[in-house]
């Protein structure tokens, strides 16, 4: 690697950290507590290395001024220091190290023995090549961008629905959106994209990693990447392989630009951000950037120095009891929140965040942080509540300002739909808002994102296809990925030419989205879902960079995807679904009586279920009355909130069930207005006492009917006839995805 002459510089300033531009030069600034030298390392396109030592440090950041430096320069650092793995330290000046806080990365990581400072073979020995030509630089930015006019959307949660997507997936084979913006970030925010989002109700897009990320050496061995991104080598860079336009910090003004659009349309931006742990991997990892710049800061490590402490399955962990790894994690996100204009975060395995020595401790720094700072704090926080370390699945247990990936809700979902016994005690309390996860700590039905799938597992059409995983093309032998999915095939494994299976299956996606988006809570739907997609039952494609993982556009299932859209509308519509306040058991008057209770589960015999009934192991069928009147706290302007009166029945037994409607207290008229069967709705408006068949393995909705004002020239039975008219735009989704096979894909 050539170098030139050293040039003239300034001392600069210790903050902020990084490389910050301010329109005449940038100043490089980098923490590193166990450092004797620090060389900045500038690059010409052509490879030249320039190398520039501070000698400034203050508190253990050394910083220097450059005025000649522009935005588009290249960079990265030699640390100089002991290498001795026994006590923590792998300072080696041989191997160029990242920025941890550039904010664009330019290149990729060529697998050399180069990048590793130790022989392949002997992970005590020490290895000295120069690994620069091999490794990526860090970008000085151009921090400036016209963000005139965007506006935050600021969504309640009440409010939200969520769509977690990849980039990459889900663009890269829309056929409206050209070749070129096609798994970038401009492919996101293309018209027929958003169109879709918006047409779905979704309010908030939850991108998954989008942080610069490192495809594994094992991946690439097996000519596999990695696909899903959870292998973070920055926490400030935009992932450079998702902009159309170039990473050379082409990439930062993309995601911007992807935002604002998206923001224009009423959508927020989540970012999936993975702080549990890095790139770099365990002992045998290698050193790209935290690691050669303070390794016993960064990490945490065993007794024996020499390793690490993994609670996330991949090698290390962050060291969240340094404060330099908290500031580190604090600025990133802040610097997101301000600069990149993104809406909240769901935090990957955020167990690990909590612990401060073993166990998992709420009340731990980090979350002190999060709690007073004033940017952070108004983001929306998602939690993954678990890791894979001892005690680390903690649904329930974040503290009041999070909201979580309520994995309960997922399980229990599934083994209701899937007719496990025993289910429907449970299944009652996560369709209600799980209040007995989150009440006791001051939180509200809101703090439940519920979900039936999610990028890790099945699909949604693989769930009701599939009951083992088939995750051969990842080359371990079927080995990975999660053996239990709660799935059910509907009686054949995989595609089938079977009509009455493939209506099963149809029926149990609609069971599943309905359930989903009537429950109280936060909705989260998985990209394509809604679309039918399949990944031929692999459950774990995070290194399928590939159709199997992509969304294909020009198979989706229509009818699922109109009865998606419905229901979402429908959610929408009625706030009776997107309650603020756990139900207690309060009463609200309709005229004279006594009035009713805000929900009141009801058996199929038209009576109220009794103690006796929830403890049969085998009953699973049940009704659920939401009082409109009864829907506690006020909207926006201090007005109380009312709506109409529903009622779900849930079916997941094998069996039709002759029900009965309530006659005594819940004396209403009744409009079906969804049917995943598609049978119910052709009757019409009931009343109390009627009957109707609720079919095996169906849900029903009823909604409170009221007779329309009389009009001129029109009878009442015309007038009803007329109202109904809307209702089966559900049912007639319904009838037409019973009719497809949903293994065309």
């Amino acid at each position: 690697m050539s170098q030139t002459e050293t040039p003239h510089s300034w001392p600069g300033q210790p903050y902020p950290l990084g490389a910050t531009f301010d329109g005449t030069g940038t100043n490089f600034a980098i923490y590193s507590g166990g450092a004797e030298k620090v060389e900045l390392c500038l690059f010409d396109q052509d490879g030249t290395e320039t190398r520039v030592r501070l000698f400034e440090q203050d508190a253990y950041v050394w910083h220097c001024y450059l005025p000649q430096v522009q935005p588009g320069q290249l960079y990265g650092y030699r640390i100089h220091g002991a290498y001795d793995p026994a006590t923590g330290h792998r300072f080696n000046p041989n191997k160029l190290v990242l920025d941890p806080y550039a904010k664009a990365i330019t290149g990729n990581i060529e697998w050399n023995q180069a990048v590793f400072s130790y022989n392949f073979g002997d992970p005590d020995s020490r290895n000295d090549e120069d690994s620069a030509k091999y490794m990526p630089k860090g970008v000085v930015i151009n921090p400036f961008f016209d963000w005139d006019g965007d506006r935050l959307p600021r969504i309640p949660y009440a409010d939200s629905v969520i769509y977690e997507a990849h980039v990459k997936g889900l663009t890269q084979l829309h056929p409206d959106i050209p070749e070129s913006m096609r798994g970038t970030y401009a492919g996101v925010a293309h018209p027929a994209v958003i169109e879709h989002l918006k047409r779905l109700g979704v309010t908030a897009l939850e991108l998954m990693p989008v942080h610069e990320f490192v495809h594994d050496s094992t991946l690439a061995e097996k000519g596999l990447r990695n696909y899903w991104g959870y292998n973070t080598l920055n926490f400030f860079a935009p992932h450079g392989d998702y902009s159309s336009t170039g990473d050379n910090g082409q990439q930062v003004q993309e995601f911007k630009s992807m935002v604002k659009t998206l923001h224009a349309n009423g959508i927020e931006v989540i970012l999936d951000v993975v702080y549990n742990h890095t790139a770099e991997g365990n002992h045998l990892g290698p050193t790209l950037s935290w690691r050669g710049i303070d390794n016993a800061a960064y990490y945490r490590l065993e007794p024996d120095a020499r390793y690490y402490t993994d609670y996330t399955g991949t090698g290390n962990s962050l060291n969240m009891r340094h404060p330099h790894s908290l500031q580190l994690i604090m600025d990133s996100l802040r610097y997101w929140v301000t600069e990149m204009h993104v809406d909240g975060f769901r935090f990957d395995l955020a167990s690990t965040l909590a612990r401060e020595l073993h166990d998992v401790d709420k009340l731990s720094s980090f979350f002190d942080l999060v709690q007073q700072d004033p940017i952070v704090s108004q983001a929306k926080l998602i939690a993954e509540p678990w890791d894979v370390g001892p005690g680390g699945y903690q649904v329930g247990n974040f503290p009041p300002l999070w909201t979580e990936w309520n994995g309960k809700y997922r399980d229990t979902v599934r083994d209701f739909w899937r007719g496990e016994p025993s289910t429907l005690g449970e299944f009652a309390t996560r369709v209600t808002g799980s209040a007995d996860l989150y009440e006791r700590s001051g939180r509200r039905p809101v703090a439940s994102i519920n979900f039936v799938t999610a990028h890790d597992g099945f699909t949604l059409r693989d769930l009701v296809s599939y009951n083992e995983k088939h995750n051969d093309a990842n080359g371990e032998d079927n080995r990975d990925g999660e053996s239990h999915n709660r799935s059910w095939n509907c009686g054949a494994e995989g595609p089938t030419d079977d009509p009455a299976i493939n209506e099963l299956r149809a029926r149990q996606q609609r069971n599943f989205i309905a359930t989903l988006l009537l429950s109280q809570g936060v909705p989260m739907l998985s990209h394509g879902d809604e679309l039918g997609r399949t990944q031929q039952g692999n459950n774990n494609t995070y290194a399928q960079d590939s159709e199997l993982s992509w969304i294909n556009w020009e198979h989706a299932d229509k009818p699922l995807m109109e009865f998606t859209r419905a229901l979402a509308a429908l959610r929408h519509e009625h706030p009776t679904f997107r309650r603020h306040h756990f139900f207690n058991g309060r009463v609200a008057k309709r005229g004279e009586g006594e009035g009713l209770a805000d929900v009141i589960w009801l058996s199929t015999d038209g009576s109220q279920m009794s103690d006796e009934t929830w403890n049969e192991a085998f009953v699973r069928a049940v009704g659920l009355f939401l009082n409109g009147d009864a829907i506690a706290g006020r909207d926006a302007r201090g007005e109380r909130i009312r709506d109409k009166s529903f009622i779900i029945y849930f079916n997941a037994s094998e069996n039709d069930v002759e029900t009965r409607l309530p006659n005594a207290d819940l004396d209403f008229r009744w409009e079906p207005v969804i049917d995943t069967a598609g049978k119910a709705t052709q009757l019409g408006a009931l009343g109390p006492g009627d009957t109707f068949t609720l079919v095996s393995r169906s849900l029903v909705l009823l909604r409170e009917f009221t007779e329309p004002e009389p009009e001129p020239d029109h009878s009442v039975a015309a007038s009803v006839a007329t109202t109904t008219q809307a209702i089966p735009i559900i049912t007639q989704a319904n009838e037409q995805a019973s009719m497809s096979d949903p293994t065309d894909q």
